[in-house]
Order: C-alpha cells, then sequence, then structure tokens
C-alpha cells in the first residue's frame, strides 16, 4: 500500500530498523530489510505533508539484561555505540528524524519506544494526533509500542504491515501480536 496523504498532525514512527535486527545481524528478523524501500516511502510522503518522523533504536550497554551472558533470552545485539547498533544503512531517515534510545538501562529490558523515553510527551507536545507505525520486529518491539501508543499516550494508531517483519520465534507469534494491537484499537493498514 501506498502511502495515504499524511497530515502536519500525523507522526511517523519506525521501530528499530537497525543492522543487528536485518540479515546478516546479530538478531536477524527474517526479511527484515525488506521493510526499508517501504518505510523510505513514509518517510518521503511524512517530510511532504510536513509531519514528524520519530525513529527508536535499541541502544544496549554490553551488560544489558536481556542478553544470553546475562541470562536473557536473546544474544548480544545494538549494543550502543556499534556497528550492529546502527540504523539500516538505506534507512533515510531526515536530519529532523527525533531518535529515540530504548533499552539503556542495563537491568531493565524495554520493547517499547515509549518505556523509560519521553516520546509521549514529544508527540503530545507537538500535538500528533494520529500516530503511523513500522519497523522490527512485529512481535515484540512494534507490537510493544503500538499497545502503549494507546494505552500511555492515548493516539489513534495505524500499523503499516507491509513496514513490518515478525521474529515468529514460536510459530504464529506474528499473529497473535497482530490480534493484539487490533484488540487495542490499533488499525492495520488494510483496514485503514
Amino acid at each position: 500500500m501506498n502511502p495515504p496523504e499524511l497530515r502536519p498532525t500525523d507522526a511517523l514512527l519506525i521501530v528499530d530498523v537497525q543492522r543487528d535486527f536485518c540479515p546478516g545481524g546479530a538478531l536477524a528478523v527474517p526479511d527484515g530489510d525488506a521493510v526499508v524501500p517501504v518505510l523510505n516511502q513514509w518517510i518521503d510522503a511524512a517530510r511532504d505533508a510536513g509531519a514528524a518522523v520519530f525513529a527508536s533504536r535499541d541502544w544496549h550497554p554490553p551488560d544489558h539484561v536481556s542478553f544470553q551472558e546475562q541470562g536473557g533470552p536473546w544474544p548480544s545485539h545494538c549494543v550502543a555505540e556499534t556497528p550492529g547498533a546502527r540504523f539500516h544503512p538505506d534507512l533515510a531517515l531526515p536530519v529532523s528524524a527525533t531518535i529515540i534510545d530504548k533499552g539503556t538501562d542495563a537491568g531493565h529490558e524495554a520493547y517499547s519506544a515509549f518505556e523509560g523515553t519521553d516520546l509521549a510527551a514529544w508527540l503530545h507536545a507537538a500535538g500528533i494526533e494520529r500516530l503511523w507505525v513500522g519497523g522490527l520486529a512485529l512481535d515484540y518491539c512494534v507490537r510493544a509500542s503500538v499497545l502503549d501508543a494507546r494505552r500511555i499516550a492515548g493516539l489513534p494508531v495505524h500499523l503499516i504491515l507491509s513496514a513490518t517483519r515478525a521474529v515468529e520465534v514460536q510459530p504464529g507469534d506474528g499473529s497473535r501480536a497482530l490480534d493484539d494491537m487490533r484488540s487495542a484499537g490499533a488499525v492495520t493498514e488494510a483496514e485503514s
């Protein structure tokens, strides 16, 4: 789906499109890099409309609680200031994009772009009325961010389904994540 006509009161939230989550990365999402060209179209649409662009990134300390070395479920990934933590090189983030660092506390997991950040306050201060979300991974950080956008920020949320991919640790995780988001009131692009 091509982006709809956005408004200046819309915001685009790009979740964790980082090297470590793309093919060849430490915690690669299958087909994760396929979201980049789709998101670039949305970035262009946001720029043309004067809509805000936010991009979250895992920005972990080397001893983060989520890492297997610390007893967590994941291999070490997106350690702050490392190549794997950088955004995908083809993601055309504008200089005006607000970068949201999350998971910066070594002792606390943070899947949501809203958890431990000022994102909700920034969205409200900017007068944002609708949030469009895409990125990685559908069944973890995208899911958590969409649910918090509804619960914490109280915003109408549209999930850009073609701009996200699931990890699928367990078969069906992506479908269950979609059900959770729809139950919370989020709309997927096919329903927009």
